[in-house]
């Protein structure tokens, strides 16, 4: 079974061979907009607004989800200028204080007199993880997963179609992750291989800091300057490292993988992107694989478990077309990502929205395997069906589990990875 690479089509013709997958669609870094910050500005509203309106279109229910984040209100802003009566908005809350952003939304609610609604979502709500599996019909490891179809679910209690604010830390460069690796970049640029060399070693002996900050966190960044751009930022978007995977494989499990490196697809596509620069090749990387393997097939696939239709106007095609053609310094500038468009938002939202530091939708999974769901965590290591696979060594997994139960590194989001396959390999395979 194999899908189509995005932006692709397949004709198949009833007695003719099976043909190749076409290229129908592609999104052009290479081309750069001209024009004063000013004038973009205004171009980059006149798009919002056109694709947010496009996208109300309906005659069942419409509302919004509103997380607190930028892209969303940004969203809930347009649909309030466009709309006669009050918009529908609801948000998922965290028993996590870290990871709430409730308080947020609720200000952005208050201030365009949205009908808003609040949910919690607590490790008690790990009993969904069986719902998702059965929903997904395959391995599918985002965490965030569970809160996605919580907040699809408190929506479709008053409204058919929802709008999402998907697509603009791809299309500006939101996520931390580009901020890190175009200032990486710079340094490779400067830098002989020799001397990035000296870093890998010192980044091998490097003690790890998972708790800190990535700023402070040296050994990550040594590592990272030792590596080739895109597999450093291959490894940035993923969530279990090459060397973390291959302590839990069984020596029969590295044999079958034959030296396959899963941050290939990655690095070819950076190679191959239609771009000017680095950053440019990032993005571009992430609308060929993580948009469409993750966080579309995450709204997808949670909305319509629930009946409810999700739009995305940030992914509007000509707003993303738009934005590929703005300057490096018009998407990242003083460390902050989406430039450009908070700047165009500030007539809409308070600063204190617009400027926070970037939280994103993350379930708080990490905390709860230190606490709730420690046992278990612990129990992956003597599950039948991952012995049975003949992929994982159990006392690796038990060890990774430890680890983590006691504080000593950061496994959250891979002890997921190893329940959710878990779980899905048992429904798939029973």
């Amino acid at each position: 079974v194999k899908k189509l690479p995005a932006g692709h089509y397949l004709l198949l013709e009833r007695g003719k061979p099976m043909a190749a997958p076409v290229k129908w669609w592609d999104i052009d870094f290479s081309q750069r907009a001209k024009g004063s910050a000013r004038d973009l500005e205004a171009e980059l509203i006149h798009h919002l607004r056109a694709a947010v309106r496009s996208r109300m279109i309906a005659d069942v229910p419409l509302g919004a989800f509103l997380s607190g984040g930028v892209d969303s209100s940004a969203v809930v802003a347009l649909m309030a200028e466009a709309s006669r009566a009050a918009v529908k908005t609801c948000t998922i809350g965290f028993d996590e204080a870290g990871y709430d952003e409730t308080a947020h939304a609720a200000l952005v609610a208050e201030r365009f007199a949205t009908q808003h609604r609040v949910k919690t979502v607590a490790a008690d709500d790990y009993a969904l993880i069986d719902t998702l599996v059965h929903h997904f019909d395959e391995p599918f490891a985002d965490a965030s997963a569970l809160a996605t179809y919580r907040v699809c679910e408190l929506a479709r209690e008053s409204v058919t179609v929802a709008l999402s604010g998907d697509g603009a830390d791809e299309a500006l460069a939101g996520y931390r992750r580009y901020k890190f690796h175009a200032a990486e970049e710079r340094v490779r640029a400067v830098l002989p291989q020799s001397v990035r060399g000296m870093f890998g070693a010192l980044g091998r002996v490097y003690p790890k800091a998972d708790w800190a900050p990535r700023p402070l966190r040296a050994k990550t960044t040594l590592l990272a300057l030792a590596d080739e751009g895109g597999a450093a930022y291959a490894k940035a978007v993923g969530v279990t490292t090459p060397q973390v995977r291959s302590g839990l494989y069984t020596d029969a499990a590295r044999a079958a993988l034959g030296g396959h490196r899963a941050e290939m697809r990655y690095v070819e596509t950076m190679r191959e992107a239609p771009a000017r620069d680095e950053l440019d090749r990032a993005q571009y990387a992430d609308f060929r694989h993580w948009l469409p393997g993750d966080i579309l097939t995450k709204m997808d696939r949670t909305s319509m478990a629930v009946s409810l239709e999700a739009r995305e106007p940030l992914l509007d095609y000509r707003f993303v077309e738009f934005a590929a053609t703005l300057p490096a310094s018009m998407r990242i500038r003083g460390g902050q990502g989406k430039w450009l468009m908070k700047k165009a938002l500030e007539p809409y939202l308070p600063k204190e929205v617009l400027y926070r530091p970037k939280m994103g939708f993350v379930t708080p999974v990490s905390a709860w395997f230190r606490t709730a769901l420690a046992d278990e965590a612990a129990g992956l290591a003597r599950s039948r069906v991952l012995a049975g696979s003949g992929w994982f060594e159990p006392k690796a997994i038990a060890r990774l589990a430890e680890e983590h139960r006691s504080g000593r590194a950061e496994h959250g989001r891979t002890l997921w990875q190893l329940m959710m396959l878990e779980r899905s390999l048992a429904r798939l395979f029973p």
